[in-house]
């Protein structure tokens, strides 16, 4: 008996459309023109007889049943996926950890101390990308991420591994080292932006229990890396969390001439999916980490 299926190609135009909530960007991921995706996604709906998608002004918003849809795509084409890998590999994804995590800790934090994991269990392929703090885990392809916040994302378990602290550092190019400055003396100084995260600046503030009503203005960047390297280039100051730049400090290319780090309202968090608990493999890695953080990455 013929199944009752759509094309591999709509279910792929419709999952892609409802992870971006973009049509443009679905067709970027894809290799198609947005209005290919359109076609597909309509082939899809008149298949289906119900309709996947409202716009609401040029906002794109998946009807209730198409959200109950996309989830479960999201699942069986994930799934196709790793039916697929093992036919190639020879092997199941059982067998494999996908890790996301912030653009800075992948490329810092992590590298340091990767190697005795690596080394203990050689024979678990590794692959590290970056993800979004407003990750889906119900349907993501992660099985496990190490995440910045309070502690609670949906469909998920989270276990911390150390709390967030804030520091100004500032290059000896910019501010001579051993200089002690007041912290409101900020405000000579030019000032590097997080454009991740844009509140940085005033949630220091904030911490440090400073009034202060000027203007928080400067050179903006798209992460903790650039803006250290910014940072270290004497390109002017940040606010970076103080794990990220433990070397630095310690050799003096970076110091904090406004005072001592501050604890931030968040933590790091190591965190996967509810429907991944059991998995051998997350939970090996999950126990490495929390190895890791209770002991430094060099001496």
């Amino acid at each position: 008996m013929r199944r009752y299926l759509p094309s591999l190609a709509s279910l792929h135009a419709f999952e892609a459309a409802a992870r971006y909530m973009n049509f443009t960007k679905a067709a970027d991921d894809l290799g198609l023109t947005q209005s290919g995706i359109s076609k597909q996604i309509q082939n899809l709906e008149e298949f289906l007889g119900v309709t996947l998608f409202h716009r609401s002004g040029p906002r794109l918003v998946l009807t209730e049943l198409g959200a109950n849809y996309y989830r479960d795509v999201a699942l069986t084409l994930d799934r196709l996926q790793e039916i697929s890998i093992d036919a190639v590999r020879g092997r199941t994804v059982d067998s494999s950890l996908m890790i996301g995590t912030h653009p800075t800790f992948a490329a810092r934090w992590l590298p340091e101390r990767l190697s005795s994991f690596i080394e203990a269990h050689c024979e678990i392929p590794l692959e590290i990308t970056t993800t979004t703090p407003a990750m889906d885990f119900e349907t993501t392809r992660l099985d496990v991420t190490v995440l910045r916040g309070a502690g609670t994302w949906l469909h998920a378990r989270a276990i911390e591994l150390f709390p967030e602290t804030l520091a100004v550092v500032a290059s000896p190019r910019l501010i001579p080292f051993g200089q002690k400055l007041q912290p409101l003396e900020f405000s000579n100084y030019p000032m590097l932006q997080n454009a991740g995260r844009p509140s940085l600046w005033l949630n220091w503030l904030r911490l440090a229990g400073l009034s202060y009503s000027g203007r928080i203005q400067g050179t903006r960047f798209s992460n903790h890396e650039m803006i250290i390297n910014a940072a270290l280039n004497g390109i002017g100051i940040a606010v970076v969390p103080t794990f990220y730049v433990e070397r630095e400090l310690e050799s003096k290319a970076l110091h904090m001439p406004f005072g001592e780090p501050i604890r931030s309202d968040d933590s790091y968090f190591v965190v996967y999916p509810e429907r991944k608990a059991h998995n051998a493999n997350i939970i090996l890695f999950r126990d490495w980490l929390l190895r890791q953080t209770k002991k430094p990455a060099h001496k």
